[in-house]
């Protein structure tokens, strides 16, 4: 019999009410459901243990939004999110920092700065999540911290810095030094580099997928970026106004992509002219 995912996601929903929008924007990625918007629409798909799945579609298709219901920062409107055989959908989003599972889901967040608090150094940011979620005493709790900013090579010097003191690849890595201290399986990394200069970026998904590597992590790893997706990931799934419409193994959906929506993302990556 073969060993169950770790992750299971199941017909998840997430919508919400037209009355509650103000103006008439554009949802690229919102589907119309009666008198709702529809930002994930029946979504299915299974993560491994120590999987790199992307997920790639284009802005507003729903991404960001499936990967903050997975990390149970929001709630879904109907769907399972079924972790180790546990459905996260039934706990609350507004009670998981507290719930027994919460340390082995973590998440990664777009833009490092804006999710750092800006009265906190970067030693106290992610020390918290450990001090929350782990019975450590204070020295442990020390020694976690130095310990994974080592892994995420950021020097103890910078850990008594606060987050407009750091640069964006520092105040990168201690997002994800963060996301690592409590010990996750998993690891939502929400477009991680998106908001660091070009220069910055190759460094920081080099440490990703050693890290990835190193700890076994199973990683959604949520792209625009396609070229760093085939890279990166082992398996791929493309995203268009909140459904998955194509999936598979990396190399494989790239070279033959199967849907015409695939295809036109495929086409659109730059091609650097050969020497």
């Amino acid at each position: 019999m073969s060993e169950l995912p770790l992750l299971d996601v199941r017909d998840l929903v997430a919508r919400y009410p037209l009355s509650g929008i103000t103006g008439a924007p554009s949802f690229a990625g919102l589907v119309r459901r009666q008198h709702w918007l529809q930002a994930v629409d029946g979504v299915n798909f299974t993560l491994s243990r120590g999987e790199a799945v992307g997920l790639v579609g284009e802005s507003g298709c729903g991404k960001s939004t499936l990967a903050s219901l997975l990390a149970r920062l929001s709630d879904p409107f109907s769907g399972r999110i079924v972790f180790d055989g546990m459905d996260l959908a039934t706990h609350r989003a507004a009670d998981a920092a507290q719930a027994p599972w919460r340390r082995r889901v973590q998440m990664v967040f777009q833009d490092p700065l804006d999710s750092l608090d800006p009265r906190k150094t970067a030693f106290d940011a992610i020390a918290d999540p450990i001090r929350r979620l782990l019975d450590l005493n204070a020295q442990a709790v020390r020694q976690r911290v130095l310990d994974v900013a080592q892994r995420v090579q950021l020097g103890a010097d910078l850990l008594q810095r606060r987050p407009h003191e750091l640069s964006g690849g520092q105040a990168a890595r201690v997002g994800i030094a963060r996301a690592l201290g409590p010990g996750p399986e998993l690891l939502i990394l929400d477009e991680p580099t998106a908001a660091l200069d070009v220069s910055v970026q190759a460094g920081v998904l080099t440490l990703l997928d050693r890290l990835r590597r190193e700890l076994g992590l199973a990683v959604l790893f949520v792209s625009h970026d396609l070229s760093v997706v085939r890279l990166l990931c082992d398996r791929v799934l493309v995203m268009r106004q909140g459904r998955i419409v194509d999936q598979g193994p990396a190399r494989e959906l790239f070279d033959q992509p199967r849907h015409t929506y695939t295809a036109a993302l495929v086409a659109a990556i730059p091609r650097f002219p050969s020497r």
